[in-house]
């Protein structure tokens, strides 16, 4: 099955306090999608549930990303996390806390038709 990619949301997410990079995976990815309304899915004879995503995140330590978790936040779709060298990590004054901030893409693909 061939993929077309219709759709790239981009967003950005925060853990202020305590350096979780999953938690804000997460929020990275639910500010790329908190504004978005796909209406196409009638007109192309798709549902949701077709969509093949593909979501990119960018992260100081990206093997401390909980890809499953991450994953959780899209409703719809096959979804697959890459998750890679990114983001910014912000130590705080004292070295004694860590903000993290990470960057997240969502690809979103569907059947060509």
């Amino acid at each position: 099955m061939s993929l077309r990619r219709y759709v790239t949301e981009m967003g950005m997410g925060v853990d202020v306090h305590g350096g979780d990079y999953t938690k804000a995976a997460q929020r990275a990815v639910a500010d790329a999608i908190r504004h978005s309304s796909l209406n196409f899915f009638q007109a192309l004879d798709l549902r949701p549930s077709d969509m093949q995503i593909t979501v990119k995140i960018g992260a100081g330590d990206p093997e401390a990303v909980n890809v499953e978790a991450v994953a959780g936040e899209l409703p719809y779709g096959t979804v697959r996390v890459e998750a890679e060298r990114g983001g910014l990590d912000v130590p705080s004054e004292n070295g004694e806390d860590l903000m993290v901030i990470v960057n997240a893409a969502v690809l979103v693909s569907l059947p060509a038709r």
